[in-house]
């Protein structure tokens, strides 16, 4: 059975410690660039592994999957040391896991179509409410008629033969207007310029596959590959955001635990928020808010607290806050806004602190045992055990192919889904087309032909052909006797 402890992370005046029951309350690392947050997250995703806990991280400078390799003395980790009295400190590597959508420096991470669903499928297309409205039509047709969305080939498939047969689902379903499914078809073909073909498939991704512990009880670290990613803003603020709901979903509920199953780190989260639609902002408050029963903890990491909605801002307890400058009225603000989030210390002008802040320190606040915030203080965090640094290639290749999750990722599956069906229901469609134009043609010949049939016994019959000698003999006679007229007034 896990036990609750304290850990020690960072060093001022006093020592400042997490309680590990208290994680799943969630926690904010903030700070302008070049503070000192990548060395925090590393700091406490290393302390969150040694306990036990699992990690997941992405990647965006790539410089977070060095995590892997033990670290090594320098002069400047000296000098940190000294300053905060640590004489017994060592150097070590974590498990890690290296994941990548795109399949190229880690484990390939795929789901489908249908699990990854309307809501965000829309936001990764950037539609407005009518197209949304299409779009959810579309997966709705989908479910009734048992066609699984795997890939992209199938949501465009599926698109084109619904804007096709509009009128036939306008009654049951709603307006379908052509228009609007051309427009969705074109946000997926930008959609797969961005990669995310890559990222649609089988087979999906098991989340559990990221809740692991090594043979030493050590969480693993698991590290997506972002740099890439990252070029796509939307994308990949989508995809984490997926992770997260994914995580919500199949999670069963715990409720308060010793320690966290997971703890996710959503880097440059601000990301996450931006122009997103209202019901959107309404299911990440709610996955915020219902995850920590899960046994999941999530912090986001972000340069400014104001990028965070004060929703979601106000369920993050954990806080680690580095240096903010003040250039702007709007940094101006900010500062005086993150200072007013924290339980105020007598011995601190937190508003003026936060701009003398130097790299490596914070302002921190943990919840304690109680659940309440601690007094804020000011502390410089402890250095990472791991190397600073960027994980060299071949590293990275044996972290990949040593990790039993190589042979189960690395090949797509294509297996019968919407596109196969909707391909032979097509085929039918035009075999059973081109059977009613040729039973058409073919009745319309035998019209005709019927027709010609009659002209022509009427034509053959005695009464006709007395009737026709009659007239054949009465015009010659009329033409003799014209013909003679004609040249008797000439001779005359």
């Amino acid at each position: 059975m896990s036990e609750t402890y304290q850990c020690v992370v960072a060093k001022g005046e006093v020592e400042v410690s997490y309680y590990s029951r208290m994680l799943n309350r969630h926690g904010l690392i903030a700070g302008a660039t070049g503070t000192g947050k990548t060395i925090s997250l590393k700091v406490l995703a290393e302390s969150f592994s040694d306990h036990g806990i699992p990690v997941f991280m992405s990647d965006i400078k790539g410089d977070l999957a060095s995590i892997a390799v033990t670290g090594s003395m320098n002069p400047k980790m000296e000098e940190r040391l000294s300053m905060l009295g640590i004489n017994d400190f060592s150097f070590n590597g974590y498990p890690t896991r290296l994941w990548d959508i795109f399949g190229e420096l880690g484990h390939p991470v795929r789901t489908t179509i249908s699990d990854m669903g309307p809501l965000l499928i829309a936001r990764l297309l950037n539609l407005n409410d009518t197209q949304s409205g299409v779009l959810n039509i579309a997966f709705k047709i989908a479910d009734d008629q048992g066609l699984l969305l795997i890939d992209l080939k199938d949501l465009r498939l599926l698109l084109n033969y619904i804007g096709e047969h509009a009128a036939d689902y306008t009654i049951e379903y709603g307006s379908i207007s052509k228009q609007t499914v051309g427009t969705i078809l074109r946000g997926l073909l930008s959609l797969d310029s961005q990669g995310a073909e890559m990222f649609f498939g089988e087979p999906a991704l098991d989340i559990m596959d990221f809740i692991k512990t090594d043979n030493d009880g050590r969480g693993y670290i698991n590290v997506l590959a972002s740099e890439k990613l990252f070029q796509s803003p939307n994308l990949y603020s989508t995809f984490l955001l997926w992770l997260l709901s994914e995580l919500f979903e199949v999670l069963p509920e715990v409720g308060d635990v010793d320690k966290p199953k997971l703890v996710f780190f959503f880097d440059e989260a601000h990301l996450l928020f931006t122009d997103a639609p209202r019901v959107l902002l309404d299911k990440i408050e709610q996955v915020v808010r219902l995850i920590r029963s899960k046994g999941v903890g999530v912090f986001f990491v972000t340069q400014n607290p104001i990028d965070i909605p004060d929703k979601v801002l106000g369920q993050l307890g954990n806080r680690v806050q580095h240096a903010l400058r003040a250039y702007t009225p709007r940094e101006q603000t900010a500062i005086k806004a993150a200072a007013g989030t924290f339980r105020p210390n007598p011995k601190l002008d937190v508003a003026s602190t936060l701009g003398e802040l130097k790299t490596g320190e914070a302002l921190i606040s943990f919840l304690d045992s109680d659940g309440r915030p601690s007094i804020v203080q000011r502390a410089f965090v402890f250095p990472p055990h791991s190397i600073i640094g960027t994980l060299q290639p071949q590293q990275r290749i044996e972290l990949i192919q040593e990790s039993p999750f190589d042979s189960k990722y690395n090949r797509m599956i294509d297996r019968e889904s919407a596109y196969e069906l909707l391909t032979k229901r097509m085929k039918q469609e035009d075999m059973e087309e081109q059977r009613t134009l040729q039973q058409k043609t073919t009745a319309s010949a035998r019209s005709t032909s019927r027709q010609t049939s009659s002209r022509r016994r009427t034509a053959s019959s005695p009464l006709n052909k007395a009737a026709q000698s009659m007239f054949n003999t009465v015009g010659r006679q009329l033409g003799r006797e014209l013909v003679r007229g004609v040249l008797g007034s000439l001779l005359k």
